[in-house]
């Protein structure tokens, strides 16, 4: 058993233990330097799969973890499975982990009154957009008399999609989040189908939606599943509506929604607590996990590995070093470190 995390042990599916809480065995990933000091290091672990799935691992990459929203490529597929039928850029809103854009959650009420319901049935929380890098725009809408709104919820998109399946199926709607739900039952076989373990241990998201631990190799297992899946699948379809509309997965400014344009095939999805999953059609999967959940850390990870892979993009490189502000200005950069780089280039 890996030392310092969830491990898992034998073959098929997969019983996970107690977690420990020692992580500091990992390495570091990413290193944050401030004028030529590195201030702050993050460490985790890296799983990447080949085309033929053969695995290897950077750290204790044989953990498990709350998915997070890196889970929903999953969740929607569900979804998909039982009736859901949406256009491909409000599917891949229910993919997404969005910033409350006007055209998001436009999209977010599109599903819910295509399903006869309103804002009211959402049981996310009311939230403000996550516009750090448009902060006008919440200026804007606060001098407006805006207020926060279940539609502005990152995950509004994923629970209007939930809605809407619960509709379609004549399931109840007003206790969608219990984990008893035929959704989430239904939700829950899909993710064990997927991943091929058996799932033990059942959390609450933030969202307040039930979210399963998960091994790391089961995660990629199961993201590299929906990447290569052929389009006239479930799967296939999830994965071709989120490559079709980025911009509706994150935000405009959002690092996964930059980067999967300029990269053939690529589908990217972000969890919070510093999960992220990549991978491409031809099977090859990054899945990354920092331990101390800093989001900040991951593009460096994924555009380390995108360059490792071979692409080379103007806009890889700006994730590459994504800068840290002084002032205002550049005044250094969060960046892979030599270790993980050395590492990616030994595959």
């Amino acid at each position: 058993m890996a030392r310092g995390c969830t491990a898992l042990a034998g073959l098929g599916h997969r019983r996970m233990s107690t977690p420990d809480t020692d992580d500091s065995a990992n390495p570091v990933l990413v290193n944050a330097t401030r004028s030529g000091f590195t201030e702050s290091r993050h460490r985790g672990s890296v799983l990447l799969l080949a085309t033929d799935g053969a695995q290897r691992q950077f750290g204790h990459a044989g953990c498990g973890t709350y998915p997070r929203s890196s889970l929903k490529p999953l969740q929607a597929t569900a979804m998909v499975r039982a009736g859901l039928r949406l256009e491909p850029q409000l599917l891949a809103l229910v993919t997404s982990s969005h910033s409350a854009t006007p055209e998001q959650v436009s999209a977010a009420l599109d599903i819910l009154q295509g399903a006869g319901l309103t804002e009211h049935d959402l049981r996310c929380p009311a939230d403000l957009p996550e516009l750090p890098e448009l902060p006008d725009d919440i200026v804007g809408l606060i001098r407006a008399g805006g207020s926060p709104s279940p539609l502005q919820h990152n995950c509004s998109g994923k629970h209007s999609g939930m809605l809407a399946t619960c509709v379609l199926n004549g399931w109840s709607t007003h206790d969608y989040l219990d984990r008893n739900h035929p959704l989430q039952r239904l939700i829950l076989s899909t993710v064990e189908e997927f991943t091929g373990e058996t799932v033990t241990i059942v959390g609450t998201d933030g969202c307040g939606a039930p979210v399963p631990v998960v091994g790391l190799p089961a995660l990629a297992r199961a993201i590299a599943r929906v990447a290569v899946a052929s389009p006239d699948t479930a799967e296939g379809q999830v994965a071709a509506a989120a490559r079709a509309w980025p911009v509706m997965v994150g935000g405009p400014e959002r690092c996964i929604s930059q980067v999967m344009p300029v990269v053939p095939g690529l589908l990217v999805k972000e969890g919070a607590e510093g999960v992220w999953v990549a991978a491409l059609t031809d099977g090859r999967t990054m899945v990354a996990k920092v331990d101390d959940g800093a989001l900040r850390a991951l593009p460096a990870i994924l555009a380390a590995t995108l360059q490792s892979w071979g692409f080379d993009h103007p806009v890889i490189d700006r994730w590459a070093a994504d800068p840290i502000l002084g002032g205002g200005l550049p005044v250094g950069a969060l960046t892979a470190s030599t270790t993980l780089r050395d590492w990616l280039a030994e595959g």
